[in-house]
């Protein structure tokens, strides 16, 4: 009698967690665009396919949407694309979890490309790029060429928020490098860059919100140069734009994954994000956007050509052209930095 219970018991228990598991679905927040499609050919789909979930993919607008989310208690994304700087500050605010990196294999990550709150998921740079056809190959080579008007007459997008836009202000205005962000700690030396932004002002003919947004300037020809991503103009290129850009002087800078306070699929999230970090997803991703992998063992796999690699940010040639994005520097100026170039904007 017991045996009789006991068998259908354990084939109801069977069935359900076959249905459970099929079930499973994490819901993505990304920034759309071309970006987002590399993400989702590289990582998200053949991830997905590997573990046997949903995945739902939606375009969010950062952090600010976050918390949103989390203040209101309505949090709908497991896991969510940031930049390295706003998720050190969001996670500072109490709005993102912690991530297990028992769960999370990051022995062979660059250093300084995770945190306690976000694992790295590609390494990308700030670069000033220019329309070939107005400058032919031989564009701004430096910040003092993009602010440059005399020399390089034209019409310019920049950043409409402070991240990424005063430390080419300052490298323009004569500061070396390795000093941009003593300059910047304090309010005189960020008062100082909003001042090299306001001798540009004239020749700004777009303040640029996304990487969508710059790229599609630059392949519509709506401007001559801007500052910017470096694979968002790879692809702008590779669609016809007439684009080129520099790495000299470009802000290294790497992208993250982080998972909101209160994740409805937290522990699913944190397992995806387990996977979506080994070598064999991050090998791929340079095949749909010029961005480097974080993960240093996605260089060993062969998937990465030498070629390609010597077009990728975070090659040793390419990186010690670079000024490296200080994320001590965002987490405790940024607010005060963000406020005086909304300022400058509004004037």
């Amino acid at each position: 009698m017991k045996r009789s219970i006991a068998a259908p018991l354990a084939v109801s228990l069977l069935a359900t967690t076959s249905a459970f598991a099929q079930d499973k679905e994490i819901t993505v927040a990304s920034w759309g665009g071309s970006y987002q499609e590399a993400q989702s050919k590289a990582l998200f789909e053949p991830a997905s396919e590997a573990m046997g979930i949903t995945v739902k993919q939606e375009t969010y607008g950062g952090m600010a949407d976050v918390r949103l989310q989390v203040s209101t208690g309505q949090v709908t994304y497991d896991l969510v694309a940031s930049g390295s700087g706003s998720a050190a500050r969001a996670g500072a605010e109490g709005l993102l979890e912690p991530l297990d990196y028992d769960v999370i294999d990051v022995s062979n990550f660059y250093e300084s490309l995770y945190s306690e709150y976000c694992v790295g998921g590609d390494v990308f740079s700030v670069v000033a790029a220019w329309n070939t056809d107005t400058y032919g190959e031989d564009g701004p080579q430096s910040w003092a060429d993009f602010f440059d008007t005399e020399k390089f007459p034209g019409t310019r997008a920049y950043r409409n928020t402070v991240s990424g836009a005063l430390e080419p202000a300052l490298m323009a205005d004569g500061v070396a490098p390795e000093d941009v962000y003593e300059v910047l700690s304090s309010e005189e030396g960020i008062e100082r860059a909003l001042d090299k932004i306001r001798e540009l002002r004239p020749n700004i003919a777009v303040y640029w919100s996304s990487g969508a947004q710059h790229a599609q300037l630059m392949k519509d020809g709506e401007v001559d140069m801007t500052t910017g991503w470096n694979g968002r103009f790879d692809n702008a290129a590779k669609d016809g734009g007439k684009v080129s850009y520099t790495f000299n002087q470009a802000l290294l800078d790497y992208d993250c994954f982080a998972i909101p306070k209160g994740a409805p699929n937290k522990d699913l999230a944190m397992e995806f994000l387990a996977e979506i970090s080994k070598p064999e997803y991050q090998d791929d991703l340079p095949k749909y956007i010029t961005y480097g992998p974080t993960n240093k063992a996605a260089y060993e796999t062969g998937e990465i050509s030498d070629e390609v690699a010597a077009s990728l940010p975070s090659s040793p040639e390419n990186a010690a052209k670079q000024l490296p994005i200080s994320l001590e520097w965002y987490a405790e100026w940024e607010q005060v930095a963000a406020e005086m170039y909304q300022e400058m904007l509004t004037e």
